[in-house]
């Protein structure tokens, strides 16, 4: 009869201890866990940011005139800049749709050191075209509010770019050919109506134009 009491109570306070020393080995695996996961710096403190000169980077942008627009772009891309643009110079408003049927007359800034972040703008004419001896950068005449502006001899789109946006506008073709003014920028203007510098208050306005390589009738 005591030997079963004695024998029971040594199962229960091994049970006990075994119990406990798990316990014991789990919260220590557990410490070890997440110890193992904090990124701390070795001396406890964040490191610094890096100090900022606040200088742009700058590079030399060589003389890029009398180059196809495309052998300039790419020589501009291989000097470090890539904000390119280009426009027309004879200030036709014609688009660079096809970089190799352009060359560059006219660029800015010009050749030099400059920041790398510098927007380079190409002014441009066809392969078969002279460069004029200006650039033309504007988008056309300007005229006093509430007066028609004079856009004879601008191409029809640099003239509708002239009038606001909500101006009502026919093209007419002036040889009498009755030909579809498809691309403005190809085409000039020869009169119109109203007259430059005649009052406007948004009346209808009519252009008569032939193609640039055309004379007025």
């Amino acid at each position: 009869m005591h030997h079963r009491i004695r024998a029971t109570a040594v199962a229960v306070l091994t049970a006990t201890l075994i119990t406990a020393v798990g316990c014991t080995e789990d919260a220590t695996n557990d410490d070890t866990s997440s110890g193992s996961t904090r990124d701390t710096p070795e001396n406890g403190e964040p490191a610094p940011d890096e100090p900022s000169t606040g200088t742009p980077e700058t590079a030399a942008l060589p003389d890029l005139t009398g180059k196809g627009l495309q052998a300039a772009q790419d020589a501009a891309q291989e000097a470090g800049f890539s904000d390119l643009t280009s426009h027309d110079s004879a200030g036709r408003d014609r688009m660079q749709a096809f970089d190799r049927n352009w060359k560059v007359c006219f660029q800015t800034p010009a050749a030099g050191e400059h920041p790398v972040d510098v927007e380079v703008d190409f002014g441009t004419v066809k392969l078969e075209e002279d460069c004029p001896a200006q650039d033309v950068t504007g988008t056309g005449p300007d005229a006093a509010e509430g007066t028609m502006p004079d856009v004879v001899g601008e191409s029809a789109n640099v003239a509708r770019d002239a009038l606001p946006d909500n101006t009502s506008i026919t093209v007419n073709d002036a040889s009498g050919e009755k030909r579809m003014v498809l691309v403005g920028s190809n085409w000039q203007v020869c009169s119109q109506e109203p007259a430059g510098g005649a009052p406007f208050d948004g009346e209808p306005v009519t252009l008569n134009v032939v193609k640039f390589e055309e004379s007025c009738p």
